[in-house]
């Protein structure tokens, strides 16, 4: 991996941001679903659909500030759902399921 968020750390903030999603309201949670696909998509059109963990670590720890971008435009009325300590970390810990070296919670040895 190259230097920067290492994956388990990343790992473990996407779940959390995942998890904050599962127990919101659910007028909320409906707002903040909106926004996580959306973000995804954005990640799929980012990344492409063949990726590592690692390198979706590394995406990450350049940044998510365009994930901002992405909820404004998604939900304007719900500033709620901007929040990328959970729409961001949210959308990454879904996208991470379709990394080429991800299985059953955890990333596969080399």
């Amino acid at each position: 991996m190259v230097p920067g968020v290492p994956y388990e750390t990343a790992v473990f903030d996407w779940r959390a941001g995942e998890r904050r999603v599962e127990e919101s309201a659910p007028a909320e949670r409906r707002e903040l679903e909106r926004v996580v696909d959306a973000i995804v998509a954005e990640l799929r059109r980012r990344i492409g659909i063949t990726f590592t963990v690692d390198e979706l670590a590394c995406f990450y720890d350049q940044g998510t500030d365009w994930c901002l971008d992405v909820a404004q435009r998604v939900a304007p009325e719900s500033p709620f759902a901007w929040e990328a300590s959970v729409v961001a970390d949210a959308a990454f810990s879904r996208f991470v399921r379709t990394a080429t070296d991800y299985a059953g919670g955890r990333r596969l040895s080399d």
